[in-house]
């Protein structure tokens, strides 16, 4: 786990970050840690936050530095599928450490996965928003990287998400993601397996039509034909139409009859009071209890 000292590097391998990211560097500070640039953080090369090579450059550094305990994701976007197969996970596999990320980070935490057994942590970037994550949001990520506490969110009511429940209790790695992410994997290293496992996922920006195209997509894939149960996080900005489906009624049509366990209104994704979860940590959802519960993803000490 990360410990006060440690040196952390902030890099950008997808999008451009903007002036919010000095605010969430005073948050790492604020834990105590010392938060160092990539060398091409403030890149720019079109929609991507430096070129290919810029990119992958920092990222395969923030990987092979030993002195570096943990890495961060600066912001997301788009641009993490076009250099993750040149990722180093030998190095990684080397000298294990934290990672956060979301959104199009999916990418590389289902390769830091898939490629070394890596847990990483989904949770907020470094381009930080306090009126989306606040004081509550900055704890759950400081607990998650740098505590061993177990983790457990409960269903929040106000999230549309919440409307999703098949009832059962389920245990597995909990794997996953952004649902775009995760469909845009299929047929790639960067997919995990989730057989046994409790898939994660969440979206923003998405039409109801949108979560049934990706789920039955990832479904006739046979992707999830031996899931132990399903975690839903946020249901950002889906739009809604008089008289169709909103998303989470087209969600519950595709994993209402798959025979596992369904718990949404998890405040995990890109709405209002993001938390942080480990992805790759073994998890319990209990409907009844309403509760996803995941065991910690860092180990006392250097991470495990």
């Amino acid at each position: 786990m990360l410990r006060p000292g440690d040196r952390v590097r902030v890099i950008a391998p997808a999008g451009v970050p903007d002036t919010r990211l000095a605010r969430g560097i005073q948050i790492l500070e604020g834990f105590g840690l010392v938060v160092e640039p990539g060398a091409h953080l403030h890149d720019r090369y079109g929609y991507l936050a430096g070129t290919d090579e810029a990119r992958l450059a920092d990222l395969n550094a923030a990987f092979r530095d030993p002195g570096v305990r943990g890495v961060f994701a600066a912001r997301g976007g788009y641009g993490v599928q076009r250099i993750i197969d040149r990722l180093d996970l030998a190095a990684v596999r080397r000298d294990p450490r934290v990672f956060v990320g979301f959104s199009d980070l999916t990418v590389l935490s289902g390769r830091l996965w898939t490629g070394a057994g890596l847990v990483s942590f989904y949770g907020p970037m470094v381009n930080w928003t306090d009126s989306r994550t606040g004081p509550a949001e900055i704890e759950s990520l400081r607990r998650a990287v740098m505590t061993t506490d177990p983790i457990v969110l409960t269903s929040d009511p106000a999230e549309p998400s919440a409307a999703v429940s098949v009832p059962g209790v389920a245990t597995g790695t909990l794997l996953g993601g952004n649902l775009t992410m995760l469909q845009a994997s299929l047929g790639t290293r960067d997919l995990p397996d989730l057989r046994g496992a409790i898939l994660l996922f969440e979206d923003t920006d998405e039409s109801p039509y949108s979560y049934d195209r990706m789920l039955t997509h990832l479904i006739r894939s046979g992707a999830l034909d031996r899931i132990a149960g399903v975690a839903i996080g946020q249901f950002t900005n889906a739009p809604t139409t008089d008289g169709q489906w909103t998303a989470a009624q087209a969600v519950a049509d595709r994993l209402g009859g798959r025979g596992v366990p369904v718990l949404g209104g998890l405040r995990v994704g890109h709405g209002n009071g993001q938390l942080t979860v480990p992805l790759g940590a073994r998890a319990t959802i209990d409907t009844a209890a309403a509760t996803l519960t995941v065991e910690a993803g860092v180990l006392p000490g250097r991470l495990g």
